[in-house]
Parts: structure tokens; sequence; C-alpha cells
């Protein structure tokens, strides 16, 4: 087993007055030759986003790009003519393939967004661009993981163009939660959203990370009330 360990006090930052961003990976002006990557993640961004501020309209390609609010709402326009509203309870994928351009908007005047902003490095290239978006209320649990992405169209949650699957899980007891890999080859990226859970004897706190490979499965001691995204990657693309 390897693993690798990435406080949230250790991640880049970016404040931009509208935005305030922390990159686990190199992202923009944050560059770290050490943090790259994880396997086919290759973004994963802490974003707020100020009232009524946002993102203006920008281009990306042969990317699966995942939005994952955790409060307030944000609006989406692209040019695959989609307008929607992403909010807590939501999962959004665009899938850029050949090409697309978005904007992203804190649709409220109120009160800030938050959200995860995650890229995973897509399994075939140039492909027609795509859009997915689903609310998780109906097929989330409480104490147990759930998945909510897949590789698979029919699959529970939103599908993209990788061989990873992405679950969350929120724990309001302690326990002890196993994980299974998905498919030889991967590794499972742990991102703690709330709370603290204990991975082989390491101590994870909120926001903060921990990749582990070349394993067939990981063990989650759960201490207290808890909320954990697994993602579940390619190590090589």
């Amino acid at each position: 087993m390897h693993n690798v360990i990435h406080k949230a006090s250790t991640r880049g930052n970016a404040n931009h007055g509208w935005l305030t961003s922390f990159h686990t990976f190199s992202f923009a002006n944050y560059y770290n030759p050490e943090r790259m990557n994880f396997g086919v993640l290759r973004v994963l961004n802490d974003d707020t986003v100020q009232a009524g501020m946002g993102f203006g309209t920008h281009p990306h390609n042969n990317m699966e790009i995942i939005s994952i609010p955790l409060e307030g709402d944000l609006e989406h326009k692209d040019s695959l003519g989609n307008i929607t509203l992403i909010k807590e309870g939501d999962v959004q994928i665009m899938s850029a393939g050949t090409g697309v351009t978005h904007s992203e908007y804190n649709k409220n005047k109120d009160k800030e967004v938050k959200f995860l902003q995650i890229w995973v490095l897509p399994k075939l290239k140039n492909l027609n661009p795509r859009y997915d978006q689903i609310s998780i209320h109906a097929i989330q649990k409480v104490n147990e993981l759930y998945q909510v992405l897949s590789p698979h169209k029919d699959d529970q949650g939103v599908w993209l163009n990788q061989d990873a699957w992405f679950h969350l899980g929120e724990f309001t007891k302690a326990k002890t939660v196993e994980y299974k890999i998905k498919k030889e080859g991967n590794g499972v990226y742990v991102f703690i959203l709330k709370g603290k859970v204990e991975i082989n004897g390491e101590n994870l706190t909120e926001k903060d990370g921990m990749g582990i490979w070349d394993v067939a499965a990981i063990t989650l001691n759960v201490t207290e009330h808890t909320r954990v995204l697994l993602m579940d990657v390619p190590m090589h693309n």
C-alpha cells in the first residue's frame, strides 16, 4: 500500500475578492511539482464565490469537470444550450470533449456559495461535449457510502468518460466503513468535507485529503459527525 496526505493547511490558496479558492493540486498561479495530480484526478478546488459574483464565460476541452455544491446555488450556462441551477444536494458533470464554453455565477444576492470543482482527465479524447446533473436527495443514505458518479450511463449517479467512481457518505455516529476499490489499478482519494476520520493510523479532519493506492480496500474509522467524498480513479490514464 502507498499513500499521500494533503493537510488542509498545506493547500494552495488564491483570494480574488469575489472568489476564494483552495487548491489541493497545482492550479492557475499555484504550482507544486509534487502536487500535480492523483492519477487521473487533476484538480480538486474548494471554492467560495461571493454573492452575485461568478466565473465569466470561458472554454474547456478534453476534461471531465464535476461540480458539487456544499452551500448555496450556482447558475450554470454553456454553449450546449444548458441553463441550470446547481444547488446543495446536486452533482453536476460537464464532459468538455471537443470543446465547450460555460459560465457559473452565484445566483444569490445575499449569501456566498461554496462548492467543489473537480477535474478528471478523460479516458477518450475529442468526444462530443455532454452535460449531466442529478439531485442526490433520492439516493443519499445516512451512515453508508452512496455512489454519485460512475463510468456507466445506466448506473447510479452521473456518468463520465473515465473508469472512476465517486461516493459520498455522511456518518452521524462512530462507525467503521470498508470501501473496496472498484477496478484493479485504481486508487482512492478521500476528501473530508467535515468531521474526523482515521485511515491506517492517520487522523484526517475537515478539508484534509488522503490518496491511497496499490491496495484492494480501505477502512475508514469515523469518530464524530462526518461527511466524506471518496474518488476512486485510475492511477494511470
